[in-house]
């Protein structure tokens, strides 16, 4: 597949988005980019959410991750259905009873305004991080792909990129994402289904003996209970997945600004529902896609591994040129239906959260303070995502990003189970405090367990720092509210 086909095959693509962009913006207005008028469909809703949970970090570095780590990540996966069904029970609840616009605006009611500035800037900065990660991790895909090449610096891939985001999202946000998701999330799922049958079918593999060529194999391990100090134990993985759907998914302004669109509280339960059983499902079958890459490249003597897996056999027309043309529109899909929504909900939150434009200003400066905010962000994930291309290594970015949501997602955990399962109000100046100390704390705690004890918190770490601020914020306790 020529980097030319390629160029035309994401610029078609781009063009759909912003067909679907104009059809959908007919207002622009911050009820409509901030909560899409509260008339979303549930059910595009849940399955909008599969792409933006996936990202481009899930297409490529979970198969990848299977060569070393068998399916030991689906005991992290069994652990989101319990986070999920805390999020379905609990907190949207608690959301929607408040009605509120940014999820953090319960922080300031709950504790005090430090308080909430705090956890706001926590979701800012794991949000930066996180989307960077996503984002850089395509990015280099595609400037190995087409615009090394074309001798297109990284710079300007990536500035392209972002550019092409904002475009369809500048004016209505989550109004036109909740449409955008789904057109991007099926593109994604057809992509990873092809990808299945076509491996399976060049392995001999077809119906039944595809079930037990999976069972038989021992990358397909996915329980491990032997070593209770290992990162991959299973306690430490469902307990972690758990706690990570509540703070990535529940705790996280991108992915519950798509569920505070929907009618009511009864629809956005529905939609948390059926998107665990269809995410659960998914996740298995990129696993099993995983395996199938690992045993294809390891027979025809490919050296293909980790992120590059993936992308690799895709590209070199191993399986075809349908499924490289799959490939490219699930990666750009996967990536850009996790892309958009987080660039509008870190326009959300800056905007309410940090500024507070809806209490300072009328509904005109209001639009255009945050259409300014927009293009800020941009500039924002551009820079970072161009800082990662020299600081990350060769480790698959699925597990850099998961060990870091560890660090900056713990303080958040901390806040809100404080907030909802205790009666004690806090020193609200000092909660920053606590916050910041959080995660220096945790990590000098997991590198002395990891150095002296042998004892590896891996993505664990989450707890940790939850637990930290946790008792962080008893010490700074003060009466009941």
């Amino acid at each position: 597949m020529q980097p030319l086909h390629i160029l035309l095959l994401i610029v078609g693509y781009f063009l759909v988005l912003i067909l679907v962009s104009f059809l959908t913006n007919r207002g622009g207005s911050n009820a409509d980019f901030f909560k899409a008028g509260k008339q979303s469909p549930w059910y595009l809703v849940a399955f909008g959410m599969i792409g933006a949970s996936l990202s481009g970090v899930t297409f490529i570095s979970v198969p990848g991750w299977v060569e070393a780590s068998k399916f030991s990540y689906f005991q992290v996966v069994l652990g989101y259905i319990v986070g999920y069904a805390v999020i379905g029970t609990v907190l949207l609840p608690l959301y929607y009873r408040l009605n509120l616009t940014s999820i953090y605006t319960y922080l300031e009611g709950r504790f005090g305004n430090a308080s909430y500035k705090t956890g706001a800037s926590f979701f800012l900065l794991s949000r930066v991080v996180g989307a960077s990660f996503r984002l850089y991790l395509v990015a280099v895909v595609l400037q190995s792909l087409i615009f090394d090449e074309m001798n297109i610096p990284f710079w300007v891939t990536v500035t392209i990129t972002i550019l092409l985001i904002w475009l369809y999202t500048f004016k209505s946000g989550i109004k036109t994402i909740v449409w955008t998701d789904t057109l991007q999330t099926l593109f994604m799922l057809i992509a990873v289904g092809v990808s299945v049958y076509y491996v399976s079918t060049d392995l001999g593999l077809s119906g039944s003996n595809l079930f037990n060529f999976i069972a038989d194999s021992d990358m397909s391990q996915i329980f491990f209970f032997d070593d209770w100090k290992s990162g991959d134990h299973f306690v430490k993985q469902f307990i972690s997945g758990a706690f990570i759907a509540i703070v990535m998914t529940g705790l996280d302004q991108d992915m519950m600004q798509k569920n505070l669109t929907c009618r009511n509280l009864k629809d956005a339960q529905k939609n948390m529902f059926w998107f665990t059983i269809v995410l659960t499902l998914v996740n298995f079958v990129f696993l099993v896609l995983g395996l199938l890459l690992t045993v294809y490249a390891a027979q025809n003597g490919i050296d293909a591994h980790k992120d590059q897996l993936y992308p690799t056999l895709a590209m070199q027309n191993e399986f075809g040129f349908g499924v490289a043309i799959l490939f490219i529109l699930g990666l750009i899909a996967a990536a850009y239906s996790s892309a958009d929504s987080a660039l509008t909900a870190l326009t959300t939150s800056f905007s309410i959260d940090i500024l507070g434009i809806e209490k300072k200003y009328d509904e005109a400066k209001q639009v255009r303070v945050r259409k300014l905010i927009h293009i800020l962000v941009s500039l924002v994930l551009i820079a970072v995502i161009i800082i990662f291309k020299y600081v990350i290594a060769d480790a698959s970015v699925i597990a850099k990003l998961f060990v870091f949501a560890g660090y900056t997602y713990g303080p958040l955990l901390g806040l809100y189970a404080y907030g909802l399962f205790t009666k004690w109000n806090v020193k609200d100046k000092l909660v920053p405090v606590v916050a910041i100390l959080t995660p220096f704390l945790g990590y000098a705690i997991s590198a002395l367990s990891a150095a002296y004890l042998n004892f590896e918190f891996g993505f664990f770490i989450l707890i940790l720092n939850g637990a930290l601020t946790f008792f962080g914020l008893i010490l700074i306790r003060t009466q009941k509210h």
